[in-house]
């Protein structure tokens, strides 16, 4: 019997990903990064910079680089951002060059981002990996912005309505997880499998920034 030729396949090579974690606030998006830090997931977590004033429990440099409305203007004049926006009165902007320095460096980036945000990457990037949280229910979400204490009543119900409206976006996204009351580890494990899913796409997604 003869031997077995291989066939001359050649598999595609897989570019490094630019991957948007997205989501009506208080639904995790923070939450489960931080989670997948701490798991030692092999990604560039972009780290946003937010003119909101630091909660007790976040870290400068690890949740949100937190920066005067002046350093933001500033950052905003010289082009820094990839994208920027005004949320519930505060600013958030993303920088282009962290993001093309880590695609430089064959590193997958991953960032978290508000929907309005994740629309104007979609624009700009749209072969980036969208993918979209979701809580359990809309009543677990407004308890889960109760637990914060961090606005009054009328706030919260402004958030609450917001995220009846960034919810009816999901179908503008490639993926979509629930994410459940503990089970941040479930939430990590479901974005790396989506990642390592696009690692197997016949035609690669290309990320140009």
């Amino acid at each position: 019997m003869a031997d077995s030729i291989p066939l001359p396949i050649s598999l595609p090579q897989h570019p490094p990903l630019l991957v948007v974690v997205s989501g009506p606030s208080a639904v995790g998006k923070d939450a489960a990064l931080t989670r997948m830090r701490e798991l030692n997931y092999p990604f560039y977590f972009l780290v946003t910079n937010t003119t909101r004033p630091k909660r007790p429990e976040e870290v400068e440099g690890v949740d949100y680089h937190f920066v005067t409305r002046e350093q933001f203007q500033e950052m905003e004049g010289n082009g820094d951002f990839l994208e920027h926006a005004v949320v519930y009165g505060y600013d958030y902007g993303n920088s282009r060059r962290q993001v093309r320095e880590a695609l430089a460096r064959g590193l997958d980036v991953i960032m978290r981002i508000d929907v309005q945000g994740a629309a104007t990457i979609k624009r700009l990037v749209p072969d980036a990996v969208f993918i979209f949280l979701l809580p359990p229910t809309l009543d677990k979400l407004e308890r889960r912005l109760r637990k914060r204490r961090t606005e009054p009543e009328e706030y919260l119900r402004l958030r609450v309505h917001a995220a009846r409206l960034e919810m009816s976006e999901m179908d503008k996204f490639d993926y979509v997880i629930v994410n459940e009351d503990d089970a941040l580890d479930d939430t990590a494990d479901l974005i790396y499998s989506i990642i390592r899913a696009e690692k197997c796409r016949v035609k690669p997604r290309q990320i140009v920034v």
